[in-house]
């Protein structure tokens, strides 16, 4: 992609092997010289208008940070490099790793809920939210940990690339004066996923508790026989992460972050504090798109999938209604590209849903069916789904978990490896994530 870049840059894809050997001589000179230059300091900002905003607002429109291309080349180059060395990032961050994902973090988190419903224990967790967690990282704080890191050559080499930062504000074709940028990772650019992880690697963690991270979520649970004792054990967990937060000028926004209670019994577990602020109590969690209620029925979440399935049927209805003079083959295409994503999210965890739950999302998909092909009464959802080449819901299910399991056998993260374990016999005639192989 060249066409989202400050500078014309259609270039760099003709550039004649004289081109390339110059690039590459200039590289080896910034690495050498331990030196960023000031023309890739300069980030232009676009704001995009957010959907049913107002648009006399500043909070209205998201800014969109644009930056030279040939620097992008150049950081992704030396982020290679960086990475060759030992892993750097605790195993409980799953953001911006290869082979990682937000199913598989979200599946640590259903396997903890589902041993603790298993053992009648009770599940204290609490969701921390981080308030412009890219935008206000301490530079004097990250170049310490770069420091205590990084081979010795890049302190100079980020101390270079992190000073001056500057940004233009474009509007139509008027741009603002240039500003300074004083704290947080460069927005847009290739390094600053992985300098915002390096900043947060040395979070808190303790035996009695679990954490899991992606990127800036944090989820924290604390597992225990006694509802008192799960929320004792997960507010010693807090007051680290406070002094921590703390230290390092990281601001973790109370009243925003959320505690829930994962439970089959009717008690719930005490409150816990943030900054002497009680963290707010919720039924239900929305954690990396996953919605996970207190007993783990996953109704919440496919309710709200068919909920957002239902808009965008809206939108695309003069698209896919019966009167729409698009081919079949293209609506069955703006099916599978728009709305199969909606709902196929997270279905490695949410396929364990009862069977009433997962039949919801089926009886919405055979009738989105019915709509794009005007099938009469008497054909059956069946042959309507074979001549389509749809899989059915429970298709999905089986197949996705295969793979997800493959995937599993294979990483080497070792915080997975207890998912692979499928004990024979259990207290509840609960599905877990793990038995989907076999359903």
């Amino acid at each position: 992609k060249t066409k989202n870049h400050p500078e014309p840059s259609k270039m760099l894809k003709e550039l004649p092997k004289k081109g390339l050997v110059m690039l590459t001589y200039l590289l080896n000179s910034l690495i050498r010289l331990n030196f960023w230059p000031e023309c890739f300091k300069t980030s232009l900002i676009k704001m995009i208008p957010k959907p049913g905003k107002d648009s006399n607002l500043i909070s209205s429109y998201r800014p969109i940070a644009l930056l030279s291309i040939i620097s992008k080349i150049f950081e992704k180059l030396i982020l290679q490099e960086i990475n060759k060395n030992s892993n750097l990032f605790p195993d409980h961050q799953f953001g911006f790793r290869k082979r990682h994902s937000t199913i598989q973090q979200c599946h640590r988190l259903v396997d903890e809920i589902n041993k603790t419903f298993e053992e009648k224990n009770f599940c204290s967790a609490a969701f921390l939210d981080v308030s412009q967690a890219f935008d206000k990282v301490w530079h004097e704080g990250l170049l310490k940990k770069i420091a205590s890191t990084l081979p010795s050559n890049y302190l100079k080499f980020f101390k270079s690339y992190l000073e001056n930062r500057k940004f233009v504000v474009k509007i139509g074709q008027d741009c603002s004066d240039s500003c300074h940028i004083n704290a947080g990772v460069p927005q847009g650019s290739v390094l600053a996923p992985f300098l915002y992880l390096l900043y947060t690697s040395d979070i808190p963690t303790l035996t009695s508790s679990t954490i899991a991270t992606f990127a800036d979520d944090i989820a924290i649970l604390a597992v225990a026989r006694d509802a008192k004792l799960a929320s004792c054990r997960l507010q010693t967990h807090l007051n680290l992460i406070e002094r921590w937060a703390e230290t390092w000028k990281i601001k973790i926004n109370d009243s925003k972050s959320q505690h829930i209670t994962f439970t089959l019994n009717k008690e719930s577990c005490p409150p816990v504090t943030f900054y002497n602020n009680q963290i707010p109590e919720c039924k239900s969690i929305k954690y990396l798109g996953m919605h996970l209620d207190r007993k783990l029925t996953w109704k919440p979440h496919i309710v709200a999938k068919i909920k957002q399935i239902n808009l965008k049927l809206k939108e695309l209805h003069w698209l896919l209604n019966r009167k729409s003079k698009l081919s079949l083959e293209n609506k069955v295409l703006l099916y599978k590209t728009i709305i199969i994503p909606v709902w196929s999210y997270g279905i490695e965890l949410w396929g364990c849903a009862s069977k009433s739950n997962t039949a919801m999302i089926q009886r919405t998909q055979s009738k989105i069916l019915r709509i794009l092909t005007n099938a009469p009464w008497y054909v059956t959802n069946r042959t309507i789904h074979t001549d389509l080449g749809i899989s059915f819901i429970q298709d999905v299910i089986k197949s996705r978990s295969i793979n997800h399991h493959n995937k599993l056998t294979e990483h080497p993260n070792p915080t997975l490896a207890p998912l692979l374990t499928n004990s024979g016999s259990r207290r509840l005639k609960r599905t877990w994530p793990s038995n989907l192989i076999d359903s």
